[in-house]
């Protein structure tokens, strides 16, 4: 259930604020390392490319912790601390991360060792029938602590409070206890991302062809409506055509940014739905073990 009332974050507006934001900034810090790459300025691509990322990660981070805020049902803190608090705790859940992938490293290297053994001669047939189960148990639940615990999970374990050791030993803990209910919850969350997303592209579809429809009978200019709707689909018009109206091209480009507008809103909605539930569903998880403790008790 509370997997299901994430759905409910799409209206929190100073989350969308941060990501729209976030996103925005990170785009156009794309956009001009795409430009820097086209001129063959190598360093300014590169640097320009980081600050995209640097954006985006820690405004996802913002958006995070007031995600958990409201999962937790806390008062939430506003946007400037979020973007303050993100800065202070991103590298956490870096080195989270990290201690978390080498993990998963040390599994393969062991795999790999288990196959250089069963390259032995004589002895190397008769052990690969043990190393193939083994191996094929191993690989499996790795991927999938990886799936349903690291990746989704990492975010709200830091966004809680947790240090980078802790966030570790807790990740750790999840794959160990709360594996398969993990994999259920985060199943279901990805159905409801899904379906969010389905949803609003089908409303921005339908809601811009109607509009580009309008418009071109409208103000009565001579262009195909589906200029109009480029910037829904994230894309810009580069306007090549010489009889194309001189009075049709400032309107071209309007509805190529207000599109633009439109498709980053789209976008952002179900990012705020997922950013919600993995919260929940760390919570979620969370309490199941203190009621545990509790009955254990």
């Amino acid at each position: 259930m509370r997997v299901l009332s994430s759905i409910e974050a799409v209206r929190d507006g100073q989350v969308i604020y941060i990501l729209l934001a976030a996103f925005s900034g990170a785009g156009l810090a794309l956009a001009s390392a795409q430009a820097s790459l086209g001129r063959g300025d190598l360093n300014w691509a590169i640097g320009q490319g980081a600050a995209a990322l640097f954006i985006a990660f820690y405004g996802a981070n913002a958006a995070g912790l007031m995600s958990m805020d409201r999962a937790r049902g806390v008062a939430c803190r506003d946007g400037w601390h979020a973007v303050e608090d993100g800065l202070g705790v991103g590298h956490r859940m870096l080195a989270a991360l990290v201690g978390a992938l080498s993990m998963v490293a040390a599994v393969a290297a062991g795999v790999a060792g288990l196959y250089w053994v069963s390259g032995l001669p004589y002895v190397g047939p008769w052990l690969f029938v043990l190393v193939v189960p083994a191996t094929v148990l191993l690989l499996g639940l790795a991927m999938l602590a990886v799936v349903a615990v690291v990746a989704p999970l990492t975010g709200p374990v830091v966004w809680a409070g947790a240090s980078s050791w802790q966030a570790c030993r807790t990740l750790w803990r999840l794959v160990r206890e709360r594996l398969l209910q993990s994999a259920v919850l985060v199943g279901g969350l990805s159905l409801v991302t899904g379906l969010t997303g389905a949803a609003t592209s089908v409303m921005v579809m339908a809601g811009g062809r109607v509009m580009a429809e309008a418009s071109v009978f409208i103000l009565g200019v001579d262009i195909k409506p589906e200029m109009l709707m480029a910037g829904l689909l994230g894309l810009s018009v580069r306007v090549i055509d010489p009889m194309l109206p001189a009075d049709a091209l400032p309107y071209v480009r309007a509805a190529t940014v207000g599109g633009g507008m439109v498709f980053a809103l789209a976008v952002v909605l179900p990012t705020v739905v997922y950013l919600r539930g993995v919260c929940e569903i760390f919570l979620a998880l969370q309490q199941a073990d203190q009621l545990e403790s509790g009955d254990t008790a």
